[in-house]
């Protein structure tokens, strides 16, 4: 599998150099654990291709969406452990199958004390995906979770949205139990219809109004 090049295209010539004779190649199929809590934190990885998520894993194994890392896209958890030096505390998936690089360890840190472009690169992906987090955070503690549900399906509508209660549960930050209820209601009162493994928006209007704050079934 190939892809555009993930680095950044302000790098120098001599820093790409760097960066081929050092990085190893990371291929992963879809449903590949990349990294797993408490696991040591290896390299920078970058991706030219497929897509991965970002979960926190609860002590009763349910699984709590960070954020999804797609092609050029550094990994906040996997910077911040570098500049840490501590151990992953989070767990890393492929929704896809992955293609991409890993910078060892003690080449990137070289490479941020050495190159401007790299570092300010990898500083700037980091505060951006810290910025998305506060989101993130935000919307699960203020939005309700009926809010977040219908935020899920009409970003994925129109039609059918393929994924179990399981990975919807993940996404919006709640139980299996409240997704299979909350679908339950918003099956009676016709805004979507439920299949196993599926879910399909029936009424967007409605859907919107939920999602931004309005009342719900």
């Amino acid at each position: 599998m190939t892809g555009p090049d993930p680095l950044p295209a302000a790098l120098d010539a001599a820093t790409r150099a760097r960066i081929s004779a050092g990085a190893l190649a990371m291929k992963a199929p879809a449903g590949a654990k990349l990294f797993r809590p408490g696991d040591p934190c290896r390299g920078f990885v970058l991706l030219r291709s497929g897509r991965a998520r970002v979960d926190l894993i609860a002590e009763d194994g349910h699984a709590l969406l960070l954020y999804r890392v797609e092609p050029g896209q550094p990994c906040a958890i996997t910077t911040s452990c570098l500049f840490a030096d501590e151990p992953y505390s989070a767990e890393a998936t492929a929704e896809t199958e992955c293609d991409g690089m890993l910078i060892p360890s003690p080449l990137f840190t070289a490479l941020v004390q050495d190159s401007a472009p790299f570092r300010t690169f990898v500083l700037a992906g980091f505060a951006a995906r810290l910025g998305a987090l506060m989101g993130r955070i935000e919307d699960l503690s203020f939005r309700s979770v009926d809010a977040r549900l219908a935020a899920y399906l009409l970003d994925r509508a129109p039609g059918r949205v393929a994924a179990t209660q399981q990975e919807i549960a993940a996404d919006i930050g709640t139980a299996r139990e409240v997704v299979s209820r909350r679908l339950a209601a918003f099956g009676k009162a016709g805004l979507v219809r439920t299949e196993r493994g599926a879910v399909t928006p029936l009424d967007a209007d409605a859907l919107t109004r939920i999602r931004d704050g309005g009342a719900s079934p």
